[in-house]
């Protein structure tokens, strides 16, 4: 099973991605699987085992570089 998880984290200002934004970006992009970076938000792909991790190096990464909220979507990708 496969698995989309879409995150964006707060706050954000259009064109200017902070260093908590960057730092959850550097952290799903390190894991090797396909990631796409959007205006509103950022997705990963992957294996049902491996999205979940990421996303747990996504929360920290953002947290500990001043990210005061993260909203994260999560759908099994029909595979």
């Amino acid at each position: 099973m496969g698995l989309v998880a879409e995150f964006t984290v707060e706050p954000f200002v259009e064109g200017r991605p902070g260093p908590h934004v960057q730092a959850a970006l550097d952290a799903a992009t390190a894991s090797g699987l396909p990631v796409e970076f959007g205006p509103f938000g950022t997705s990963v792909s992957g294996p049902i085992d491996e999205v979940s991790t990421v996303i747990g190096a996504v929360v920290r990464a953002a947290t500990e570089h001043g990210a005061t909220k993260i909203s994260i979507q999560v759908r099994d990708d029909g595979s």
